[in-house]
């Protein structure tokens, strides 16, 4: 390998060592968004007896979300989840 390719290929594990950074703190916000709606989907069935609807899909999707970004972060995907790409439809 030439040392241009070396160095081009160094670049490339770099920039992947700053979308992880990114994802670890992205990751983190997502954890306690998760736990915020667990919390009001909980006070939400207590007042209604049932579930929300809309909070049950936005997690289906948040739950899908952190699934990617675990994939990226243990280099199973080179794809970067959103925001580089399309907000994951709910399962």
């Amino acid at each position: 390998m030439s040392e241009i390719e070396s160095t081009g290929a160094r670049e490339k594990v770099w920039m992947r060592g700053l979308f992880m950074l990114v994802f670890i703190v992205l990751f983190g916000v997502g954890q306690w968004l998760l736990n915020l709606i667990a919390v009001i989907q909980f006070l939400w069935m207590l007042a209604t007896g049932r579930s929300n609807p809309q909070l049950t899909g936005f997690g289906r999707s948040l739950a899908v979300w952190l699934a990617d970004v675990a994939r990226f972060q243990s280099c199973a995907s080179e794809e970067r989840p959103f925001p580089w790409t399309a907000w994951p439809s709910p399962v």
